[in-house]
């Protein structure tokens, strides 16, 4: 019997019945995914993929304290079920007492769909979209610039059955869209990107207009030098900023001193205005267009992660309430070393509370500044202050008397995402956005485009 002929949940139930530990998590992990490539206006290659993990969490008692062992592994076959449920509890009673032991998660109702087979994605999913991919390419080659990009899209179905009785499920849609518009000669280039569940909502032809019209701006380059400038960050360059803010902003390691969250003399920064602007920074498993896992997956412990959490159910969290820091991720164990309250990282952010103005408002409002497309190649420089370096990608314009008049070259940055915030005059409109830079590993954004008065163009960078 080959490992995919067992359904996912008899496969879970079996392995806790192997299972001769005191406690145990089993996840399996079944994952399809469908994708398109096109380079020069011209589709080049489109797979699907299928596979199954099976992650084992063992928890042995000792006279110290409970220790944990954790095995992943990939196509398991039901032959080598017992061995990876052995070789988790090998590992759980070689390791020392767990920092983060916790007793396992009961009292949560179990999935209707537990027992159901996993859903798949296949290469229907671009029914719609590859037609209007098609008659992309034909207008962009009509127009002398050539697209590049791929389109991908995933679906997990995630099984979490525990020995306290869970039996959880979730299905994970995820889609992600890159388009990059060149020059012929390679000179100009624009890049555009969108997250999507089911690619129902993504157009080509709106994506390929909106590069047409950067290209356009670029045939003027003026060369400016390093500075402080009036920038307008796009949603896409917010959310990576945003997002790496998120995951450093740990309960634990704030309350340790360790972050730009922690409070001078002890303590956190929880209660104090980050920004003077009315935005609230939040996440939410049941954000419409952004759904998540209402429930935490933990196939590994680690910062404020814990395997022991397994199958804890998720709620909306307000990080920041109109500029106020609200939350810091914990798991049960670092909520209670810090006395903060549980709040779990949760798969989605959002950004909200600026004005209903879209970006294009924005641009005809400013006098003299800088519009960017997006980041990339994020680094961090200095964990207590968040200071994070990078670099500009595919377009950077500058804007006079409220038009575009031309791209500049681009820039090496150095900025903190709090000392963003705690600087940008407005916020636009919240949109649904795709990261450029963590777009492998998280997708579920939503944020308005930012004014920043003095962005830190740290030095001029030759990159495209």
């Amino acid at each position: 019997m080959s490992a995919r002929s067992s359904k996912p949940h008899e496969v879970v139930e079996r392995a806790l019945e192997l299972s001769r530990a005191d406690g145990c998590v089993v996840i399996a992990d079944e994952q399809s995914t469908a994708n398109l490539r096109w380079a020069g206006n011209t589709l080049t290659t489109n797979g699907v993929t299928r596979g199954r993990t099976l992650t084992v969490v063992a928890t042995v008692d000792g006279k110290e304290g409970t220790a944990s062992g954790v095995v992943s592994r990939s196509a398991v076959t039901p032959d080598e079920l017992e061995p990876l449920v052995r070789a988790a509890e090998a590992a759980a009673r070689g390791a020392g007492p767990a920092e983060d032991a916790q007793p396992l998660v009961t009292g949560v109702a179990p999935s209707p769909e537990f027992t159901e087979a996993p859903v798949e994605t296949s290469s229907a999913v671009f029914a719609d979209f590859a037609p209007a991919l098609g008659e992309a390419f034909a207008r962009a080659r009509a127009g002398g610039r050539e697209l590049y990009g791929f389109a991908n899209h995933e679906l997990v179905s995630s099984y979490v059955g525990t020995s306290t009785g869970l039996r959880l499920r979730h299905d994970q849609p995820n889609g992600t869209l890159e388009l990059n518009a060149k020059s012929p000669d390679r000179t100009r280039s624009a890049w555009a990107g969108r997250s999507t569940r089911d690619f129902k909502d993504v157009d080509p032809a709106a994506l390929d207009a909106e590069l047409a019209v950067r290209l356009g701006w670029a045939e003027r380059r003026v060369e400016l030098p390093a500075g402080r400038y009036e920038t307008l960050l796009p949603p896409t360059a917010v959310a990576d900023l945003l997002i790496y803010q998120m995951w450093s902003a740990s309960g634990r390691d704030a309350v340790e001193g360790r972050t730009v969250f922690s409070k001078p003399g002890g303590g956190t920064r929880v209660g104090e205005k980050l920004t003077d602007l009315p935005l609230t920074l939040r996440s939410d498993p049941n954000e419409p267009g952004l759904e998540s896992a209402p429930f935490v997956i933990a196939h590994s412990s680690g910062g404020d992660q814990s395997v022991f959490d397994n199958g804890l159910p998720l709620a909306a969290t307000e990080w920041m309430r109109e500029g106020e820091l609200r939350h810091l991720t914990t798991s049960r164990h670092s909520a209670g070393l810090t006395g903060l309250p549980v709040a779990p990282g949760i798969d989605n952010i959002v950004l909200d509370g600026g004005e209903d103005r879209s970006l294009e408002e924005m641009v005809a409002n400013t006098g003299r500044g800088l519009l960017l497309t997006c980041l990339w190649y994020i680094r961090e420089v200095d964990p207590a202050s968040l200071l994070l370096t990078g670099l500009t990608r595919d377009g950077v314009y500058l804007v006079e008397n409220g038009e575009v008049t031309g791209e500049v070259n681009n820039f090496r940055f150095n900025e903190s995402p709090v000392g963003v915030l705690g600087r940008a005059t407005e916020a636009g409109r919240t949109e649904k956005t795709l990261p450029r830079e963590w777009s492998d590993w998280f997708t579920r954004a939503a944020m308005p485009a930012l004014r920043v008065p003095d962005f830190n163009m740290s030095s001029v960078s030759q990159g495209v």
